[in-house]
């Protein structure tokens, strides 16, 4: 009996404990998920601390030269989800993705260039007339017709009457010299003038048919690219630079003379040898290139083209289109160089460059050695074959003002000799040259 009854007490214990057990699963178990759940919430809660602040859809374009991002494997982001990326600052990441404000953004307004009296002067527009009410255009035309011209020559005289020396009028001489039946133009606001037809008398008391003209920028450039860019110089709408604006003018007006009425145009340091008869679209190289034998660099110094010539087109358009009045030669001789090369072996423009001889048969490095006279037999026997080769092969000789103004002409030179062929009153003495 005692045992029946302890096995009973031992039933009903178990019986409780599994009832106890059943009915604390439940409660167990939401505990469990409870705790998980809270650890989960916190991780989440501490990611965005950690990692850009930026959606994955608002990331910026890739830009023009940027490299693309190389697409991850699962691994790869697998890693990139366990590494801690750097903390971001919101406000300023933030302001790459906002929008600027575009409206309250002013930008600056373009000042006009404002111009220097002595450039306001140069620029002073009004159109030139004679006596007889002549402009520029009416007067040039009517000199052609009366004198009878077998070629045209131009050049430009931008400085003052008190620069014009000695050499710029052997450069005169030499043209008549070598072309008598020439005409030749001399645009220039200080020679058309009672004192600058003074010193100029000589000539046209020897029947030689000269004519000074003072430049009308506006009707010259008129219906050519110049125009515009001229306007615009005006308006302060382009800055003229450091180099003189004198110079570029010059550059320019040469164009834009032999465009409209075409010839022959050269530089006041430029003697001519011979007769430019024969000679007819050409551009002359400064320098060649030894290995290749092409030219390496042309210079402007000397033109000869027909009237409306398609390569003096270009030249005009390239410097109304490129002009930068900071760099020395830019709308100069680097200007042909550059045009020159695009147009070269295109049948629509016909010219011909002839190599360095023909025009510049000394380099503007090595022009002090044709001042110098011989000090020894050596350099006597090479001063006889230079000055041989240069009357053989050249046309002219460009003197390069700028480095040798002030180099004193030696008996015996070859300049000595230059002058002596070259002159027509030969009463200047090489001192002043």
């Amino acid at each position: 009996m005692f045992q029946m009854s302890k096995l009973y007490h031992n039933f009903h214990h178990t019986k409780n404990s599994v009832f106890s057990f059943v009915f604390l699963l439940p409660l167990f178990l939401l505990l469990l998920l409870a705790c998980n759940g809270f650890s989960v919430f916190y991780i989440n809660l501490s990611v965005p601390a950690k990692t850009s602040p930026e959606p994955a859809n608002l990331l910026p374009e890739i830009l023009p030269g940027d490299k693309p991002a190389k697409k991850l494997s699962s691994s790869s982001v697998m890693y990139a989800v366990k590494e801690e990326n750097p903390s971001l600052n919101l406000k300023t990441h933030l302001s790459l993705l906002q929008k600027p404000n575009i409206s309250m953004v002013s930008k600056p307004k373009k000042q006009p260039h404002r111009f220097s009296p002595q450039t306001l002067k140069a620029l002073q527009l009004r159109t030139t007339k004679t006596a007889k009410g002549f402009t520029f255009s009416t007067k040039l035309r009517a000199f052609f017709q009366n004198s009878n011209c077998k070629l045209r020559f131009f050049m430009t005289w931008i400085s003052s009457l008190h620069s014009l020396n000695h050499r710029e009028l052997l450069v005169i001489e030499s043209v008549f010299k070598s072309n008598p039946k020439a005409c030749l133009v001399i645009v220039s606001t200080s020679l058309d003038s009672p004192k600058g037809n003074a010193v100029l008398k000589p000539f046209l008391n020897m029947g030689f048919n000269l004519i000074t003209v003072s430049p009308d920028f506006g009707s010259i450039f008129k219906h050519t690219y110049a125009e515009t860019w001229f306007n615009r110089l005006k308006t302060g709408n382009i800055n003229p630079g450091e180099v003189s604006l004198g110079q570029n003018l010059s550059n320019l007006l040469r164009l834009v003379l032999l465009y409209k009425y075409g010839g022959v145009y050269i530089d006041t340091d430029v003697v001519v040898l011979k007769s430019f008869n024969n000679l007819s679209n050409v551009i002359g190289a400064q320098s060649m290139n030894i290995e290749t034998k092409t030219w390496s660099r042309l210079n402007n110094a000397v033109l000869i083209f027909d009237k409306h010539h398609p390569l003096l087109y270009k030249f005009i358009q390239e410097f109304a289109l490129t002009f930068d009045g900071n760099k020395w030669g830019h709308n100069g001789p680097y200007l042909v160089s550059r045009v020159v090369g695009r147009v070269t072996n295109r049948p629509e423009f016909n010219f011909t460059v002839l190599p360095p001889p023909a025009f510049y048969p000394v380099d503007w490095s090595r022009i002090r050695s044709l001042f110098r006279g011989p000090n020894n037999r050596i350099q006597s026997d090479w001063l006889r074959r230079k000055l041989e080769q240069i009357r053989r092969q050249s046309y002219t000789v460009h003197l390069w003002n700028r480095q040798s103004k002030d180099v004193r002409v030696e008996e015996g030179s070859i300049v000595h000799h230059i002058i002596s062929d070259c002159c027509i009153f030969c009463n200047i003495s090489t001192s002043s040259l």
